[in-house]
């Protein structure tokens, strides 16, 4: 079987938006799911404000990773953030993941980038093993703060 991975393009929405779904049962976070096929073809292929990778083994889409552009301004360069990641559960463990991590700290590098970093939910020890196994630290002393809904109105209204 051969494993590849490639830029989405824009036929690949509902592959794509199947995928956020199955993360979110995976993280049991299904209700907040708000995104539909129009608007990830809207905000992936129009405007562009994030890239898709889908990993295939053979023709079968076995996982994905949604990803954008930060930037430090300690660093004074960009960097990759990794918004999700997830491989199918009959594939895990079997170095897919890795090979998807692979695949973007190349492109982090191609791209003169400072670093890549995401977020792991707190209980999913398994994710954070895992990350941890390829030499990425947790950055504890740091908390992620969001504003959505209502308090982002208000805020931004104001």
């Amino acid at each position: 079987m051969e494993f590849t991975i490639k830029f989405a393009e824009e036929q690949d929405t509902a592959v794509i938006f199947n995928f956020i779904k199955e993360l979110a049962k995976y993280e049991k976070l299904l209700n907040e799911v708000s995104a539909s096929e129009e608007m990830l073809r809207e905000q992936l292929f129009e405007k562009k404000y994030a890239e898709v990778l889908l990993a295939r083994l053979d023709e079968k889409v076995i996982g994905f990773a949604l990803f954008f552009h930060n930037f430090s301004t300690f660093m004074g360069r960009s960097g990759l953030y990794l918004e999700d990641l997830f491989v199918l559960e009959a594939y895990r463990g079997k170095g897919y993941g890795k090979r998807i991590l692979q695949f973007l700290a190349k492109l982090a590098l191609e791209r003169n980038c400072g670093r890549l970093e995401w977020s792991v939910l707190d209980w999913n020890q398994e994710a954070i093993d895992f990350y941890e196994s390829l030499g990425a630290r947790m950055m504890n002393e740091w908390k992620v703060f969001r504003l959505t809904g209502a308090e982002l109105k208000q805020l931004g209204n104001n």
